[in-house]
């Protein structure tokens, strides 16, 4: 494995540089990532504390949504987590850091209390930029397979230690944000960085059995419901299920249990564009979209302020499980459709 794959572009080295300046030791620093944090947020922000840690700055994890169960081994207990406090924990900081999203409204019920905030707000984050980005100094490039790989840049381009506990965290991140290896994000550089993971400590088969092999017999059952609802439109690509308002109660499934449902309906020959509709309940309807081949799902979500991927967005709409299902999948017919005329 050649060394120059390990080092992040000049751009990126610049960009790190630049935004480190603006700390020093013995700060105290507010680490924040999306609702329902992922693999991707979750690893990047425990990595980062770790980073941050050994140049004296102090960090706390605040996140508008409860740290998921299935990454709560990426803790441990020198990385303070204080989700729990809401808005509180952001008192008294000297920066906040928002990684793995570049739109505030994405903060959730914290994002009104980052808005008036008068200290530094930087984002480390690898999606396009949102409607209304979070900070005023960023780490950003859409190249990256996850922010995890901009982590490790950061790790590397500032020469500080990538530890067994950092190595697990930065590797579950590129993990799950590419699929395993399997989405189109996948890079060399992806594997080479894993790679250089693995070296420092990660145990791939520990790391699977930890993300992957640890599922609720509700998980399943909530599985078998959203099948029963699945609908193939293979003559134009189209694939799509849901769940029903007040499904994850009946059998005590949480958010973070949901990963993966809508790779169902994408993995069906012929498919194109995948979408899972989960009904919130108080007249809100969660969509995420998946695609294979050349259909951009970002550029689609953005029509409902949603965002993300190419390959994988979402976005939250208004209305019945009924209404937003029926508006939705007649947009999305008359998308593909269109993109065929032009192809």
């Amino acid at each position: 494995m050649s060394e120059g794959v390990l080092t992040a572009s000049a751009t990126r080295r610049q960009d790190i540089d630049a935004w480190f300046a603006t700390f020093r030791p013995g700060m105290t620093v507010a680490l924040s990532t999306h609702i329902n944090a992922d693999g991707d947020g979750c690893g990047s922000e425990t990595a980062l504390a770790r980073l941050l840690a050994q140049r004296g700055i102090r960090s706390r994890i605040v996140n508008p949504t409860p740290w998921p169960t299935m990454f709560q081994f990426l803790l441990g207990d020198d990385v303070e987590e204080a989700s729990a406090r809401g808005a509180a924990a952001l008192e008294g900081i000297d920066a906040l850091i928002v990684l793995d999203i570049n739109d505030v409204r994405r903060l959730g019920h914290l994002a009104d209390t980052v808005r008036s905030l008068e200290v530094p707000i930087s984002v480390i984050d690898h999606h396009v930029a949102g409607e209304e980005p979070v900070g005023h100094i960023a780490v950003a490039d859409t190249a990256a397979c996850a922010t995890g790989e901009l982590v490790f840049d950061i790790a590397q381009t500032l020469g500080l230690d990538v530890t067994a506990q950092i190595a697990q965290s930065l590797y579950a991140a590129i993990l799950t944000d590419t699929g395993s290896f399997r989405f189109s994000n996948t890079t060399s550089r992806a594997h080479a960085i894993a790679a250089a993971l693995l070296a420092a400590g990660v145990n791939p088969e520990e790391m699977y059995r930890r993300i992957y092999a640890q599922v609720s017999v509700g998980r399943l059952q909530l599985l078998r419901e959203a099948l029963a609802t699945l609908h193939a439109e293979l003559e134009i690509g189209l694939s799509y299920i849901s769940v029903a308002a007040g499904a994850m109660e009946r059998f005590a499934v949480t958010s973070e249990e949901l990963d993966g449902i809508v790779e169902h309906p994408r993995s069906i020959t012929g498919t194109r564009m995948a979408m899972f509709f989960r009904d919130l309940g108080h007249g809100k309807v969660k969509v995420s979209f998946r695609s294979t081949g050349s259909v951009n799902v970002q550029q689609f979500a953005s029509r409902y302020g949603g965002g993300g991927h190419a390959k994988a967005s979402g976005a939250l709409l208004t209305g019945t499980l009924a209404q937003v299902q029926h508006e939705v999948v007649a947009e999305a017919r008359a998308y593909l459709v269109s993109l065929e005329a032009t192809a």
